[in-house]
């Protein structure tokens, strides 16, 4: 049987003098294979996704989709292919079935099997109530299931999802997967691309590119047994875990450190590493099976990749970083204090009656679904949405009388890339430099700083439009921490970005938290938000659970036998008040 995509030495370069973007791919798919496509940043996986789908022509090589020539016959593919790309394509000004009409129309649906099939896409992603709701109203989720679902309106033999699931909470990441399998018959070929690899960890083969080029083609159990023995949980001193996941990062022989399930997990360059990891303030070392995550991790360190700039500088030398002085903030007024915060948008309570408080050098997490109003805490925090009632003060000052005062000595990184595009990077930072007001020669070494500290470098003069998506968070958060601020707001900082980008971010947002800044931060990774001191699941306006993660897990372990990490307990609260509102 022919495969349904056959590429061999395949080569796509976009300027004479670049990098290729792909170099000498070799790969066959076969007939209704489930293939993620993982990788980091500018990895060229989207080009990959391009030149299948018929949009790019290949400048070398030779490739096939379903038959048809890639470099001759780019039309045709484009004609048979199903291609979701990683950024909404509908149109937001038109209702969710003016949408799905208007893609039945082009597709040349007609009668009642139009009908029907525009009735099933509807029922079967949970859009049937918002039909009549603008595409740019849903929530990240609902965007996601509309777009799957217009691209899924005829069934085609190969579908190319690119990071569909990007910015989306993990309970609509678990039902996305579950409407392919719902909507996309066994004998379409799927290629998906991912950023979160326990979602690439349930297809059977995994495709790891980097810099243009395959580094790994294999199924995960292969790709987790090499890793046998040299994957290790280490139980912490709750109080020194953030300090100890520094130094054990300067290690040799350490590949990678995270947090998980209230402890540490440490990925090791060979079996056997016991003993050189129980140094002071771990209190127990055990061998644990492995992740898809660890092995790619430890297959991009053995090619000498490593999370780009922006990390605490003895970690990244590997010297041995000096504890922070414990903090006490007993006595201290909290630097973020929320009281009965209430926001409404006509009669529909996107926030409703939430309290916490943040204190000094404190990283407080906002969890919750799509839609939980976080974001919509997050603009009324910052000053740019009043609240409709209840209080909010930061750094002290009233945001209902003094948002101005407290957003001199506030950072935010919004979700949504909100910086000028026409501007290069450089100028970006210059122009944001001379907002809050630094001087000449500060604005001069403040940019170059983060140009260095956020491996901005090589692309300070280039055009903020059009960066790969993790370059654009890069260059967020730089802009976010330009005035070095007392508060840091965080947005769903790593949103689409790659496992060690987003190690890297978090390096740096520990190293802020130590120098005494606030952060509070979302996100729809639950095993980066282990990370925080403290988290609140939200959940339509509300508040769930409040404290730090390990007693979240703890808590909902009672209930729940078979819970054992932050994402396991974030899906089992939703479900379970879900299941008390039906």
């Amino acid at each position: 049987m022919t495969p349904v995509i056959r590429l061999e030495a395949l080569r796509k370069r976009f300027r004479p003098a670049s990098r290729p973007a792909l170099d000498d791919l070799h790969f066959t798919v076969a007939t209704g294979e489930r293939v993620a496509v993982v990788g980091p940043d500018g990895a060229g996986k989207t080009t990959l996704f391009r030149l299948l789908a018929g949009l790019l022509r290949p400048d070398g090589g030779r490739g096939e989709v379903l038959g048809y020539d890639l470099s001759r016959e780019a039309g045709r593919v484009q004609a048979t292919v199903g291609y979701m790309p990683q950024r909404f394509a509908l149109y937001e000004e038109l209702s969710v079935g003016e949408n799905l009409e208007l893609r039945a129309d082009l597709l040349g649906l007609q009668g009642t099997a139009r009908a029907t099939r525009i009735r099933h896409i509807l029922e079967a992603t949970g859009l049937a109530p918002f039909v009549a709701r603008r595409a740019g109203r849903l929530s990240g989720g609902m965007k996601q299931k509309l777009a799957l679902g217009a691209v899924l309106l005829r069934v085609p033999p190969l579908l190319l999802l690119d990071e569909p699931t990007v910015g989306v909470d993990p309970l609509s990441r678990r039902e996305l997967a579950g409407l392919l399998t719902q909507l996309a018959g066994p004998a379409t070929t799927v290629l998906w691309s991912t950023a979160y690899l326990d979602e690439a960890e349930r297809f059977p083969r995994v495709l790891l590119l980097h810099e243009g080029r395959i580094l790994a083609d294999a199924a995960p159990a292969t790709l987790t047994a090499a890793l046998a023995g040299r994957v290790l949980r280490l139980e912490t001193e709750a109080g020194r875990r953030r300090h100890l996941a520094r130094r054990l990062a300067g290690l040799a022989g350490v590949v990678d450190v995270t947090p998980r399930a209230g402890a540490l997990r440490v990925v090791t360059d060979r079996p056997g590493r016991e003993k050189a990891l129980a140094i002071e303030g771990v209190l127990g070392v055990e061998v644990v099976r492995p992740r898809l995550e660890d092995a790619v991790t430890a297959t991009l360190a053995a090619a000498g990749v490593r999370g780009e700039g922006f990390g605490p500088k003895a970690a990244e030398r590997g010297d041995d970083p000096q504890e922070p002085p414990a903090r006490s903030n007993e006595g201290e007024p909290p630097l973020v204090e929320v009281r009965d915060l209430v926001r409404c948008f006509g009669r529909f309570r996107a926030v409703d009656g939430i309290s916490f408080r943040v204190h000094r050098g404190e990283v407080f997490g906002l969890l919750g679904p799509n839609g939980a109003g976080k974001s919509t805490t997050f603009r009324m925090l910052c000053g740019l949405l009043p609240p409709t009632a209840g209080s909010a003060r930061v750094l002290g000052f009233d945001l209902a009388r003094a948002a101005a005062q407290a957003r001199a000595r506030i950072g935010y990184m919004a979700q949504k890339f909100a910086l000028y595009g026409e501007l290069t990077v450089r100028q970006n930072l210059r122009f944001f430099a001379a907002v809050y007001g630094l001087a000449r020669p500060q604005r001069r070494r403040r940019v170059a700083e983060l140009l260095a500290e956020f491996g901005l470098e090589g692309v300070a003069d280039q055009r903020a439009q059009g960066l790969p998506l993790g370059f654009e968070r890069r260059l967020s958060m730089a802009v976010a921490v330009i005035h070095r601020p007392d508060v840091l707001f965080l947005d769903e900082p790593t949103s689409g970005v790659d496992p060690l980008t987003r190690r890297s971010f978090w390096r740096r947002i520990l190293a802020l938290a130590d120098g005494g800044v606030t952060v509070v931060v979302t996100t729809h990774f639950l095993d980066e938000a282990e990370y925080c001191d403290r988290v609140a699941i939200m959940d339509r306006g509300r508040i769930l659970e409040l404290g730090p993660p390990a007693a979240i897990v703890a808590r909902t372990r009672e209930l729940e036998s078979a819970v054992e990490t932050l994402e396991e307990a974030f899906v089992s609260l939703l479900q379970r008040r879900r299941e008390a509102a039906a």
